[in-house]
């Protein structure tokens, strides 16, 4: 095991949580609400966890996104693509979720110590250099300003930001989690955040900084690694440097506490939704 990969020495067994039931998974919001349960279930439990994720074609937007001074406006361009949209209960601004894009987190519990916020970014950019380690690539963690979502730790190949990492704490745990573009026309996801900003903007100056988006500086990890990938394929090479490192990997189980936790968050996002995007109703999905 190298030397970035030593937090696994004292991590003998992750719960992994993957094609999750469909009570957890008939919501748009599902993903979201399931997060924050793993969370709170990871630092009650003392409980390492790994969570998979995939979704239809939609919009994830950061709260930032919502003080677009056209925000009605911009919105109607998701419609012309045929994707739904939501705003996340973290930080950070648009990103494009779809099949061909895998969204991973590594939940930890957390004591009176912290994890510092650049060791958790640190953990998962080793774990995703090692799952490649195998292609002549450099996957490098830097910010690509002109990118949908950029942030300090964009991951990159020869400059093309392949993939993006957000934190989440909440009391007793922390995930750290990617979403990674695999395969699918990035150009095309880019574009319609890139047309979102503009029509949201009007030009029209504000407080707030959003992304000149350049559909040239993203890619997927099949363009980079001109290499066919599927998303389960990824999801493979992510398990097996846990296993390689010695790591337990066993499915999760889904205890009152989890089932209590992810209500309680759905309810959350469906009523910070319809706060933030007045003109829409969620309530009768799921």
């Amino acid at each position: 095991m190298t030397e970035s990969l030593n937090f696994l020495n004292t991590l003998p067994l992750f719960l992994v949580y993957d094609n999750v039931p469909d009570a957890y998974n008939s919501h748009r919001f599902a993903p979201f609400a399931l997060t924050d349960a793993l969370i709170k279930e990871a630092g009650e439990k003392k409980q390492p966890i790994l969570h998979f994720w995939t979704t239809s074609p939609y919009v994830i937007l950061g709260m930032m996104d919502t003080k677009l001074p056209f925000l009605t406006d911009a919105l109607r361009i998701f419609s012309s693509y045929g994707y739904p949209y939501l705003v996340r209960n973290s930080g950070g601004l648009a990103v494009v979720s779809d099949e061909g894009v895998l969204n991973f987190s590594m939940i930890f519990p957390e004591g009176d110590e912290r994890m510092p916020i650049n060791e958790g970014y640190e953990r998962m950019h080793h774990i995703i250099k090692t799952a490649f380690k195998d292609f002549d690539a450099h996957i490098d963690a830097y910010e690509i300003p002109d990118s949908y979502c950029p942030g300090d730790y964009d991951l990159s190949i020869d400059g093309k930001k392949i993939a993006g990492i957000a934190q989440r704490r909440l009391k007793g745990g922390i995930a750290i989690m990617i979403y990674l573009s695999v395969s699918g026309d990035q150009q095309k996801r880019a574009e319609m955040i890139r047309t979102f900003y503009d029509i949201g903007l009007k030009e029209k100056e504000t407080k707030w900084n959003f992304p000149a988006v350049h559909s040239e500086v993203m890619t997927t990890l099949e363009e980079a690694l001109s290499h066919p990938f599927t998303v389960d394929d990824v999801k493979e090479r992510l398990a097996s440097v846990f296993t390689d490192a010695s790591v337990e990997l066993a499915d999760g189980p889904f205890p009152p506490s989890i089932q209590s936790s992810y209500a309680e968050g759905l309810e959350k996002m469906i009523k910070r939704n319809e706060k933030m995007l007045p003109q829409s109703t969620f309530r009768a999905e799921g």
